[in-house]
């Protein structure tokens, strides 16, 4: 009978020990997504901020995420651009658009937080 005590014991520990383990790095993933979730959050607040304000972007594009019914430039919700592609366009212009990167009208992070900010605001 002690025998299987010190059995049932042993397998307790072990058990107890992958328990620890395994609740440790769950809670490890989930904060890291609920961080991820936020600045991904804040990123969207500051690129929607920059595409009305700074970059004066809705002035020229219609973004229904951003209630901007600008005619000049292309409908951004019909292009569905990428994230890079509207990186590209915003840092070197295209057309008449100014090239808001290379004539330091924006930073690089402006400029990476209103790309993902359309890109995200036109995926469906």
């Amino acid at each position: 009978m002690v025998g299987w005590i010190i059995v049932l014991k042993l397998q307790l520990h072990k058990f107890l020990i992958k328990f620890k383990k395994i609740f440790f790095n769950f809670l490890l993933i989930y904060f890291s997504l609920q961080l991820t979730v936020k600045a991904d959050q804040d990123k969207m607040i500051l690129g929607l901020k920059i595409f009305n304000e700074k970059g004066n972007c809705a002035s020229c594009h219609q973004l229904t995420n951003a209630k901007s019914k600008g005619n000049i430039g292309p409908s951004l919700d019909d292009l569905k651009p990428t994230q890079a592609q509207v990186k590209q366009a915003v840092t070197n212009g295209i057309g008449i658009m100014p090239a808001f990167g290379n004539d330091k009208i924006l930073t690089p992070q402006e400029i990476d937080a209103v790309s993902f900010y359309v890109e995200k605001a036109t995926s469906n």
